[in-house]
């Protein structure tokens, strides 16, 4: 791995850094709009500028991010290319979200044409890192790489990935975790309450929430008996393209159980979210995917000191280490069902569970992470001969 080969500055007054963020925002339901909702927030109380140039692939109404916006960049407009990069300009570091489903093109291969117009310094966030990726995937992610000063990525796992895989040259890559809220209150259970299990975040295929309904079905002779949570609105991308078959579909998985089962079709705030874990006795995440690098979802559900059951993508069997939770095959219910038996019908299980992911989660406050982006970014300042 490359490093950052000059000094910190720890121990000296850094100048405000102003940061260009090129993202979809609020109130659009994504997950990167969240992810920079709550990291320019903290990067402002720690003194940062921030601003935004909004991802959208149609044009859309008011942003309600809280930050000032300085462009769009809109999918079906490609003449919104030249001025997102104009506007990121106009900032110290340029900060690129990176999905390659949200910007317009081939695997979002657009995004390319914003960054050769670049001349600040870039920081790309990389939260899809895919261990099998496509011809053109890789040509894009390579051609991205090619054209930043770092690259971020939120494990290690997803660090090993990359570097296999992609040509990296003179790129750095830091690992950063996604942040959270962490939840320093140490909830306890009421005794005879009935267990919650929650699954919560956008909807589509791929989120395995069939395989947690069937598991649901196994434990019918448990008294009281519990309740599954599916919290989340359908992802609009997957809305747009197909319906709400998929909701549908597991709507209907639930007919011998429907007492067992609640959707909660909305999405929530931060607040309401936050609630909502709080009354969880154990956070399932069944996704089918194995190239999962990042789970927004599952960071959260740690640094609320949740115990979390998932299933083997690379987020999970890397932050679930040592206690923290139960990693379980893909597509297996009767092995998710033994494992929620456990949490729910074991108090000792769980206590200890919760207690690995409060410790865990001290490291995954938004605060330290924007500590880490802001070490990063005036380190890379430094670097390219700007007083930071």
């Amino acid at each position: 791995m490359t490093t950052l080969d000059f000094a910190t500055t720890r121990g000296r007054q850094r100048r405000v850094i102003s940061y260009g963020f090129l993202s979809t925002a609020p109130p659009t339901p994504c997950g990167l709009a969240t992810f920079t909702a709550a990291l320019g927030a903290r990067l402002e109380l720690q003194g940062a500028l921030v601003h935004l140039v909004r991802v959208l692939d149609v044009p859309d109404g008011e942003s309600a991010s809280g930050f000032p916006i300085l462009g769009e960049l809109i999918g079906s407009q490609p003449s919104t290319i030249a001025s997102a990069a104009s506007a990121l300009n106009r900032c110290d570091v340029a900060v690129v979200q990176h999905e390659f489903g949200i910007f317009g093109g081939v695997d979002g291969a657009d995004v390319v044409k914003v960054l050769d117009l670049v001349r600040v310094p870039v920081i790309a966030i990389l939260h899809t890192v895919l261990q099998r990726p496509t011809k053109n995937q890789v040509a894009v992610m390579n051609a991205v790489l090619a054209r930043v000063d770092v690259a971020v990525v939120m494990t290690k796992a997803a660090a090993k990935t990359l570097r296999k895989l992609h040509a990296i040259g003179s790129t750095v890559i830091e690992v950063i975790p996604h942040g959270a809220v962490v939840d320093r209150n140490v909830k306890s259970r009421v005794r005879g309450a009935r267990p919650v299990i929650l699954t919560w975040g956008l909807i589509g295929p791929g989120k395995g929430i069939e395989w947690a309904i069937d598991a649901m079905g196994e434990l019918k002779d448990l008294q009281p008996l519990p309740l599954y949570i599916v919290a989340g609105c359908t992802h609009p991308k997957v809305l747009a393209r197909q319906g709400d078959v998929y909701r549908q579909s597991l709507e209907q998985r639930t007919n011998a159980i429907r007492s067992m089962v609640r959707f909660d079709n909305t999405y929530r705030d931060l607040a309401s979210l936050n609630t909502l874990i709080a009354s969880a006795d154990v956070v399932v995440l069944p996704y089918d995917s194995m190239d999962q690098a990042t789970s927004g979802v599952l960071v959260d559900a740690v640094a609320a000191g949740c115990p979390v059951i998932a299933t083997a993508f690379p987020h999970a069997s890397e932050l679930l280490s040592g206690g923290v939770g139960i990693i379980v095959p893909h597509g297996d219910p009767h092995a998710l069902a033994r494992a929620i038996r456990r949490v729910i019908t074991d108090a000792s299980l769980a206590a200890d569970m919760a207690s690995h992911a409060r410790r865990k989660a001290l490291s995954l406050s938004w605060r330290t992470v924007a500590d880490s982006y802001q070490s990063v970014a005036t380190r890379l300042l430094e670097r390219v001969g700007v007083q930071a």
